[in-house]
């Protein structure tokens, strides 16, 4: 994610600047007669394709093949200002072969589901691997990987796709008339909803099913004084997880609309901040996406290698730094899973057919740098012998790139509410709630805002201030961290839509939080044009 949101803007899901804002991406809808064909691949079927797939990619010359069939359904709802605004869905389709050749990858893909068209992407495939291979591309060294046979669906309580429409609708129209009861100028109220069906085959044997369903609930609110014509807005602290219909009932949003409608008002008289150094306590609800700025994409091993680039950069996290650099302090730990609970990155296995349980790792340690996210044929690049799950592809005619899993800051094991944290405090701002940001090409230097802001004076929490971001640069401000957390402060945040890859990929991934302080942190005035 790279990018800069405007001020008083909110980006949709509290995803990425350079990412897609709408759940359709550039996945092409499917037609009746597509759909039908999808319905017909039963398991006997998708099998049958799968073993003529690696037999012909065999015979093409791959030593390793790879085929993902896929199907997405998703769903848009928007209420804004007492009427429903937006009530969008469709289903995309389609299928994706990569193949290895001589140490070269080639890839295809189609919206048809047939033996025709299978035997066209090997055909495709096969010749854009040879072109690789002729303009001199870094041989590819796969690991030796294992067979999984698997069906895997993640769990959920009520399917967004199964609740009647009238009680989605419904639902979100009862939080906006709570937001404009309780006196906000402009509501925009939405529900989010993608289920994700991929079958994946390779040549070492594996065949798996797995289905995933993710939700995206949220708010913005906003309030105008008409008598100066200013206006200030709340966006709400909900996060998407996957997970269904039960967690959007289980948020009480109306209630928390009611609140940011309050929140607003007062935040158009709130005092605007003085800029300065300050101790910063950060709540959860802020700090997940710091982490995901500033640890997350830049222990990605293809940005440190240098393949990813173009788009939002590298990262000054070399290979020469494991086990070496000092990231953040002796409370940061960060880990990596796509096992966590509700995580949006996790699934039984990634997309290059990796088993995620037991693939769990630490980024840092105790403050130190351990260990990068990594896709097959990367390992071995930094003296590894095995990826640890964390390829993704966002369509079925898209490749499998090295993204994100659930990355995480671990809670502190001592008794640390946020209070605690305030205590501590002589002179400084609490801050909650994501809002605009902005880092440099290399993950080193960093600018970030959000939604809420408090003065702490002499350990209290006091009065709302306002125009106010973070300035640091990465290593700088997590070893300015002198406090953590416990599990009273956690915080499991995310988003549908990490961009990364040219051309560009949207990835849903979740970081879990907690509440940590920062000592002498430089706050600026996002207002004043004179700093």
């Amino acid at each position: 994610m790279h990018g800069r949101i405007g001020r008083r803007a909110f980006l949709h899901g509290a995803g990425c600047a350079a990412c897609a804002a709408s759940l359709g991406w550039h996945l092409p809808r499917a037609g009746a007669a597509e759909t039908r064909a999808f319905e017909r691949l039963d398991k006997r079927e998708r099998l049958r394709l799968a073993d003529l797939a690696m037999d012909m990619a065999k015979r093409a010359g791959a030593s390793h093949a790879d085929l993902r069939i896929c199907r997405y359904r998703w769903q848009e709802l928007n209420a804004r200002d007492g009427r429903l605004d937006k009530n969008d869905s469709g289903v995309s389709l389609g299928f994706g072969l990569r193949v290895l050749i001589d140490g070269a990858w080639g890839f295809a893909g189609a919206m048809i589901v047939d033996e025709a068209e299978i035997g066209r992407a090997v055909q495709s495939a096969s010749a854009n691997a040879a072109a690789m291979r002729r303009l001199g591309a870094q041989r590819v060294e796969l690991e030796t990987l294992d067979a999984h046979r698997a069906d895997w669906t993640m769990p959920t309580r009520r399917d967004p796709f199964d609740v009647p429409e009238a009680e989605k609708i419904g639902h979100l129209l009862a939080v906006d008339a709570a937001a404009r009861k309780a006196g906000a100028s402009y509501t925009s109220v939405w529900c989010d909803a993608v289920r994700e069906e991929k079958f994946f085959a390779n040549t070492a044997g594996s065949r798996i099913d797995q289905t995933r369903t993710r939700i995206a609930p949220g708010f913005y609110i906003t309030a105008v004084d008409k008598q100066s014509g200013k206006f200030d807005g709340v966006n709400s602290l909900a996060s998407p997880r996957s997970a269904g219909w039960d967690y959007v009932e289980s948020l009480n949003m109306a209630a928390a609309a009611e609140e940011a409608a309050g929140q607003a008002r007062e935040k158009l008289v709130a005092q605007s901040v003085a800029p300065g150094k300050y101790d910063l306590v950060i709540d959860a609800t802020n700090l997940w996406l710091t982490l995901h700025e500033s640890a997350g994409h830049s222990t990605e091993l293809d940005r440190a290698l240098g393949w990813e680039a173009n788009y939002a950069g590298t990262s000054f996290v070399t290979p020469d730094k494991r086990g070496v650099l000092k990231y953040g302090s002796e409370l940061m730990t960060v880990t990596a899973d796509r096992t966590r609970d509700e995580g949006l990155s996790t699934v039984a296995y990634d997309d290059d057919g990796v088993k995620t349980a037991g693939a769990e790792f630490a980024i840092i340690k105790n403050g130190v740098f351990q260990n990068y996210q990594m896709a097959i044929g990367q390992a071995h690049l930094i003296g590894e012998k095995r990826s640890n799950g964390c390829a993704y592809a966002d369509g079925p005619m898209a490749f499998p790139l090295q993204r994100m899993p659930n990355i995480s800051l671990a809670a502190n094991d001592k008794p640390t509410s946020r209070d605690d944290l305030i205590g501590g405090v002589e002179n400084g701002i609490l801050i909650l709630g994501t809002g605009s940001w902005s880092i440099d090409q290399q993950r080193h230097n960093f600018q970030f805002s959000g939604q809420l802001f408090y003065e702490i004076k002499n350990g209290k929490r006091g009065r709302m201030l306002r125009d106010v971001a973070y300035q640091s640069e990465t290593t700088a401000f997590w070893n300015a961290m002198d406090g953590l957390g416990d599990r009273t402060t956690y915080h499991l945040g995310g988003t549908f839509s990490c961009g990364k890859g040219e051309p560009g990929q949207s990835a849903p991934v979740s970081h879990g939080c907690v509440a940590a302080r920062f000592r002498g942190v430089d706050v600026l005035n996002t207002e004043r044009s004179d700093i």
